[in-house]
């Protein structure tokens, strides 16, 4: 019902031998073999009794019609459930992501009026001008490269992917951040988020 959702991810770590079995029994034993059809890619050879294990763990027991009208009543009370991967809230998640995706927004947004603003105005003063000629151009090729191509091809040129190894490939912050100074730990943040606020800059920049 649902290709690719929680129950055959499951399903398919089971297959590659992974850790699936932990999460739904708790630890310990293997899922005995069993026959029977189901409607889930890669449920063959596993017994009916699991399959309905999961499907109750993840809701799918219920009637869609249901499972809607709770999901919208779960993500009313910002219940998010729990993220299947980190095995931590989603909620949780979000937070615990929050003040990064917040720094380099905030950052990519005042850098991109920065440049925008007073580019803006000397193009109409310089109408018609080399100068609007030339940027326009620029602004149009930068408009045309996705933001994520372009961090891309920042990380393989600067973060040690082929090239140069001069900024950090992840983090926002060293291991060592708290050994560090007030002036050592400012110079740290901002070469953790040069990288990614180029590239989200120039996505913002081009659009403005």
């Amino acid at each position: 019902f649902v290709p690719g959702g929680p129950i055959e991810q499951i399903l398919a770590e089971l297959h590659d031998g992974g850790s699936a079995t932990d999460r739904i029994s708790g630890g310990g034993g293997d899922v005995a073999s069993g026959g029977g059809d189901s409607q889930y890619q890669g449920a063959r050879g596993l017994p009916p009794e699991f399959i309905e294990d999961l499907e109750k763990q993840f809701g799918f027991d219920k009637p869609p019609a249901e499972r809607f009208f709770l999901m919208l009543k779960n993500y009313l009370m910002f219940d998010f459930g729990e993220s299947y991967f980190r095995s931590i809230s989603v909620l949780d998640l979000i937070l615990e992501k929050m003040p990064v995706s917040i720094s380099l927004g905030l950052w990519s947004t005042l850098l991109a009026y920065l440049i925008s603003i007073p580019l803006g105005i000397r193009k109409a003063v310089k109408d018609g001008s080399r100068f609007d000629t030339w940027t326009s151009g620029v602004i149009i090729f930068a408009y045309a490269i996705p933001g994520f191509l372009f961090a891309i091809l920042l990380l393989v040129l600067f973060a040690g992917g082929s090239y140069w190894q001069i900024f950090p490939l992840r983090g926002l912050t060293s291991s060592n951040f708290e050994e560090l100074s007030v002036l050592g730990k400012i110079a740290d943040y901002f070469w953790h988020i040069t990288l990614p606020v180029i590239a989200s800059t120039l996505a913002a920049f081009a659009t403005l």
